[in-house]
């Protein structure tokens, strides 16, 4: 029993830094990932609850279909029935489809509702312009600060700090990411230099197109910390699938000391704030 909870436990150790992590796909993963927004948490739930109508609603059609098939052949049914109308099925197949699209109806329009309606005024904004192929960021903060996020190459992983590809996949990492505070209000102003963007982040439950000449905005509210992927999702020309977006969220003192360093050295202010967060790391690990 004893070696058996000893590698339970090696095991969960493995593995919490990923669950933790809750930021990227996985190999065949079949449902959303991890949420790390209370709207993220809405959108997981009204698909599993609409899961509960397409599924038996599936079963349904394709048990009717079999019946129909099977019964009513030509080899076993010569003489085909000429009915041509039949109150009963007609009253059931036009109120069954009203009632179950007023059940999803109802909680589609609150979910929409509150994805348009911040319950708070936004602590931080930060201007996304979308380009072929990349990034760039600018803070609207008191002393601004801008940067470019692009994908980050596999020849600059090393002297990034970014080896690791568990943490840092490829194709999705970048070489700078935007650093937001946990449990924070943050604005999203969306926009694009060239040609059609989206700004898309999974586990953040926002998507939006980066349209030149247009502002659109969304806002997220992160709960949990970590480094989150998302991906342009317009298609936008050769290099569409290399236009990565990377979100690291951190706590409040960890934000101020980088944005402090960030505006005077960028690279220096990452490097530090990773050092910080994989110590701390190793720290929670050493400690379990």
């Amino acid at each position: 029993m004893r070696r058996l909870l000893a590698t339970a436990g090696t095991i969960g150790a493995i593995f919490a830094p990923a669950a933790a992590l809750a930021a990227q796909p996985v190999d065949w993963q079949m449902r959303f990932q991890p949420a790390a927004t209370d709207i993220m948490r809405q959108i997981t739930w009204f698909e599993e609850y609409t899961l509960w109508f397409i599924i038996p609603i599936t079963l349904l059609v394709l048990a009717l279909l079999a019946w129909v098939i099977l019964k009513y052949r030509a080899s076993v049914n010569p003489n085909p029935s000429r009915t041509s109308h039949n109150t009963m099925i007609e009253v059931i197949w036009t109120i069954a489809p009203v009632v179950v699209l007023l059940f999803i109806a109802v909680p589609s329009f609150q979910l929409l509702t509150a994805q348009y309606t911040p319950p708070e005024e936004a602590k931080l904004t930060i201007k996304a312009t979308g380009n072929q192929w990349n990034w760039d960021y600018e803070y609207q903060v008191e002393e601004p600060l801008s940067f470019n996020a692009a994908i980050l190459q596999d020849d600059d992983r090393a002297s990034a700090g970014k080896e690791d590809r568990a943490v840092y996949p490829r194709l999705l990492a970048v070489d700078n990411e935007v650093v937001v505070p946990v449990n924070t209000m943050v604005r999203v102003l969306v926009t694009a230099s060239d040609v059609l963007h989206a700004f898309a982040m999974p586990a953040f439950g926002i998507k939006t197109d980066a349209v030149p000449g247009r502002i659109n905005e969304v806002w997220f509210n992160a709960t949990k910390e970590g480094l989150y992927y998302g991906q342009c999702s317009e298609l936008c020309g050769k290099d569409h699938a290399f236009m990565p977006i990377a979100i690291r969220v951190v706590n409040d003192t960890q934000y101020e000391t980088w944005l402090a360093a960030a505006r005077s050295d960028l690279g220096g202010a990452n490097k530090a704030l990773m050092a910080e967060i994989e110590g701390a790391a190793r720290v929670a690990d050493a400690g379990n």
